[in-house]
């Protein structure tokens, strides 16, 4: 019964979001014939242009509008993106792969890193070693993610030109080898773990000196066994579970860093598509974006809810006492 909830609650909040995008894209200003003609779409006659918005559907009241969409997509038909003039689900596919690489990649080494830099400051606690990264950490964390990436741009790129400053691969390289993905990988990446690196560091750090005062620590000690030992065998076995958690939580924290990343660095991404979008009122791929973010930040929330009940049996005990008492109640 609670996957059905879920399941359930799910859909109603992905309808909600539909509808809310759906009107506030269309009551922005702008026009949305300059998407798909262009320059062209200054020089239309009004003829013309009633031509063109019945063509693409706009000449109906936003209500009919979206239910007329919306009975589409329950088919399988999410619209299509009036400047690239293909169907939205292979325009988005284009550009998923790029995305899934550059957060995937930024997703491990943020959380890999972070449980790393956390556990060095809290062994070197108030020693010089601790006091530089967390400085260190405290100013790069301050940075703004678009003045980080202007940063980078300038230092490695205009500068000791070093790394590109922009896309996923060079100018006709068909795709790009490895060697080429990676370079223009290398600036994007750095970006988006420097843009969060240090707020999970802190928080390893602090959740690691909270067990190492606790006082089986103490009792652990007193019997003789080394500082390193307990750290490692207890103190960090006992916080793994809670940073699991953390990890499915921030999902949608480091995905939007990763589309301010993309957009800045013109990444050929999701977060690109999504600021292109949004710039030139391309209804169907922008609604199909927003829904396709809201539906990772909803199961990022289920799965850590579901990640908390496996490792937690007190919230699995709590569970099932709520659900024996709306039984009873029954």
């Amino acid at each position: 019964m609670t996957a059905v909830k879920r399941l359930a609650a799910f859909l109603l909040s992905m309808l909600v979001l539909s509808a809310a995008v759906f009107w506030i894209a269309r009551l922005a200003p702008g026009d949305p014939l300059v998407s798909y003609y262009g320059e062209r779409a200054e020089r239309l006659t009004p003829e013309e242009r009633a031509q063109a918005e019945a063509k693409l559907g706009l000449d109906m009241p936003i209500g009919a509008q979206y239910v007329r969409w919306l009975k589409n997509a329950l088919h399988g038909d999410l619209g299509v993106s009036f400047k690239y003039r293909q169907a939205v689900p292979e325009v988005i596919r284009g550009r998923l792969g790029n995305t899934l690489l550059l957060g995937g990649a930024g997703f491990v080494l943020i959380f890999s890193l972070a449980l790393a830099l956390g556990a060095v400051c809290a062994w070197y606690e108030d020693r010089p070693a601790d006091r530089v990264l967390c400085r260190l950490g405290t100013v790069t964390s301050c940075v703004p993610e678009f003045w980080m990436c202007l940063l980078l741009i300038l230092v490695f790129s205009v500068t000791l030109r070093l790394l590109p400053s922009s896309g996923a691969w060079s100018l006709g390289a068909g795709g790009g080898t490895a060697a080429d993905r990676a370079r223009h990988l290398v600036l994007p990446l750095t970006a988006v773990v420097l843009g969060h690196l240090w707020y999970y560091a802190y928080m390893v750090r602090n959740s690691l000196l909270e067990q190492m005062r606790s006082d089986y620590v103490l009792l652990a000690r007193a019997e003789g066994l080394s500082r390193r030992r307990v750290m490692v065998r207890h103190c960090l076995r006992n916080i793994l579970p809670s940073y699991l958690s953390l990890m499915a939580i921030s999902v949608p924290h480091i995905m939007g860093g990763t589309y301010i990343v993309e957009t800045v660095f013109s990444y050929p991404g999701i977060g690109t598509l999504s600021y292109e979008s949004a710039m030139g009122r391309d209804y169907d791929l922008l609604l199909a974006l927003c829904l396709l973010s809201g539906a990772v930040v909803m199961v990022s929330g289920m799965l850590a809810q579901a990640v908390n009940e496996r490792v937690d049996p007190r919230m699995r005990a709590r569970r099932t006492r709520h659900g024996k008492g709306a039984a009873d109640r029954g």
